[in-house]
Formats: structure tokens, sequence, C-alpha cells
């Protein structure tokens, strides 16, 4: 059983620093105690979206976009967020990474860090397309979790996508590194519920406790 942080743990750690972790809280902070026991009881698929650590930028050395590897700085501190983010998040039943080398590191420190979990390229991931996005999370089981390593904008499209929202909200774009939990009682065709929405910094500050 994954052990969820809870909300007065989660600010104990930031403080009065209110915009480093958005908690959506409309759905299940609004259900009643039975309500709460069908949820329970129900299968519920989740999508873990993690944005690539910090990569060396356009045009180092003549490597092309695609090869970018992380930074020796992006890559250290990504190791101190994973940990942070297996203990929030758990081990996902799939990881999946974008097929761009940048992604490919992130997931292989993820992993290292979930434990017992390969990453698998995913070329969808590789592509701005939500809806292609969609279609591959609707192959797993509908009691999924489902990590998802990629890019900017294609992320914060489709959380937004996945909570109904409208795609382009600059309020879901996320920092290198940073990551978020989306449940989806009623699968990826149906809006689902925003549980965290996580800085990088945020993440190293949880690891590191």
């Amino acid at each position: 059983m994954v052990c969820w942080p809870r909300r007065r743990q989660i600010h104990d750690l930031l403080g009065e620093d209110r915009d480093a972790v958005i908690i959506e809280e409309h759905r299940h902070d609004a259900i009643d105690s039975r309500e709460a026991a069908q949820v329970r009881e129900r299968q519920i698929m989740k999508v873990l979206l993690i944005r690539h650590a910090p990569a060396v930028r356009t045009g180092t050395g003549g490597i092309r976009d695609h090869d970018r590897p992380l930074t020796p700085r992006g890559r250290r501190r990504f190791r101190e967020a994973a940990r942070g983010l297996a203990r929030i998040a758990g081990r996902p039943d799939v990881l999946l990474t974008s097929p761009l080398t940048r992604a490919r590191d992130t997931a292989e420190i993820a992993a290292a860090a979930f434990r017992r979990v390969t990453p698998r390229i995913e070329p969808a991931l590789g592509q701005d397309d939500v809806d292609l996005l969609v279609t591959v999370l609707k192959k797993y089981r509908p009691d999924a979790t489902v990590a998802l390593v990629g890019h900017e904008p294609t992320l914060s499209g489709l959380l937004a996508h996945l909570l109904g929202m409208h795609q382009g909200d600059d309020h879901f774009a996320f920092k290198k590194g940073g990551a978020a939990l989306v449940h989806l009682p009623d699968g990826p065709s149906v809006p689902g519920q925003l549980r965290w929405f996580v800085k990088p910094r945020i993440l190293r500050l949880v690891g590191s406790h």
C-alpha cells in the first residue's frame, strides 16, 4: 500500500510557500466517507507525469536535439528529486519514456529510485500529440499506475486533457524534473482528479526527509 503524505505534512515541509505545490481538492475533499469507500473499492488508473530533468543546451558541441543528455548537475539533482518522487508516488506498474536521450536518462534515474521497474520507450512521448498519448493509456489495465517521462508542452497539454481543462494553461506548465499525479476512476477518456502537482525542488526536499 502506498502511504500518501497528508496535506498538513506537505505544508509543514513547505512553510508558507503555497506556490510550491498544488493539490487539487475540489473532488476528493468534497465526498463523504461512504463515497470515499466506494471510490477505494473501484479500479482506479493512476497516471504519473514526469518532465525530463535539465539537459545540455541545444547546439552544445554539435549534439543533435534528440541526443542531448542531462547535465551533470541536472542528473545529480534529479537523483535527489527521484527519491522524493518514489516516496510520495510509490512504484508504478509501468514506466514509459520518450525516446529522446534526456527523457531516457531521466527515466533510468527514476527507475533506480522506484526499484523493480524497467523503463520502456514509448515513441508517442516524443511527439506533441495528446490524443495519441490518451490512446496509449487505454492499453493498460483500469487499475494500473502508469508513469510517463516526457517533454513540454506535451505533458501540460496531456494533464489539462486528463482534467477536462483547456490545453495551454500555463498554470500547469511542468518545471524540468517536476511531476504530477492524476487519478482516473473512469479511465483516460473521462476527466479525472489531480492529486498533486509538485515542483522539483519540493521533490528534493521530500527526498531528503
